[in-house]
Order: C-alpha cells, then structure tokens, then sequence
C-alpha cells in the first residue's frame, strides 16, 4: 500500500499533508468567533482554549503544545485602550513563558492579535529570552497556516 500511495503522490494525484498526524494547540483568545474559526481549522487536532491569564498558566504548565496562539487585548476594556495592563492581557503569558524557558520549549508561538502595540511587546519578550515567536495578524492567519500545518 505504501508504494501505491508513494507512486499516486510523485503523480500529483494525491495530497502530501492529507494524513498528517493530529497535533496539539494552545489557544488564548476571549473572542467566541475566532475560537470559533480556530476550532474549525483545527479541526481534528487537540485544541485547548484559554480566555484568562490564569487558566492559560494552568494549561501550559500541565500539558504540551506543539503551537501556541496568543492574543494581546483579553477583555473589553483592553480593546482600543492606551493604557497597558500587562498582568490581564496576553503580555502576561508571553513574560511567563519567557521567564520559563524550560516550558513548552518545542511549540511553535503565534501572536495573532489586532492590537500591533501589543502583539509586538509580546514578540519582543519572548524573542529576547531566545524563544521564536511571530507576530501574524488575525487577518493573515489562514495563509501564513498553510506553510505550517496545510489542510
């Protein structure tokens, strides 16, 4: 069977990422339509989702990823706001996981939040501590997806 499929693949008659293995993936994100969109491109995959800075510690000290997504802005008040609040908002986990190099060494970090200011403290933290992180707008995801993980 394998040199069946090897032979329709050097063909171009099937797909090279059309059986790829489930992977795991962090979420932190408060907006119900993206996790929404999250959960349908990732769908068959294991998606955690976290909303709080809290419960997003509590996930990535205890299982593994192999990504992570961020967004900055996690709660009304940040959306728009001039003011930074470091310790509710997405800055919180990038300092965390910068502080803690130990922790999800392996993942790939996505910071994907409309709020640039932010989103680039966050890319800036994290990079600093030598971890590799990317700043992709929301709106950019799906393409820049396909060089990851293609469906």
């Amino acid at each position: 069977m394998e040199f069946f499929e090897r032979l329709l693949h050097k063909l171009g008659l099937t797909r090279s990422h059309a059986r790829r293995h489930p992977i795991r993936i962090f979420l932190l994100e408060d907006d119900e339509r993206r996790c929404e969109w999250f959960a349908k491109r990732f769908k068959g995959d294991e998606l955690d989702v976290a909303c709080d800075v809290s419960h997003a510690k509590e996930l990535l000290q205890t299982r593994t990823y192999d990504s992570i997504f961020l967004d900055h802005d996690l709660m009304p008040e940040h959306y728009g706001s001039t003011e930074t609040d470091d310790e509710r908002t997405g800055y919180a986990i990038a300092s965390f996981l910068a502080s803690r190099p130990e922790l999800q060494r392996p993942a790939t970090i996505m910071v994907h939040s409309f709020n640039a200011d932010g989103a680039m403290r966050m890319v800036e933290e994290l990079r600093a501590a030598g971890r590799h992180a990317e700043y992709i707008p929301f709106h950019f995801l799906e393409e820049r997806l396909k060089n990851y993980w293609p469906r």
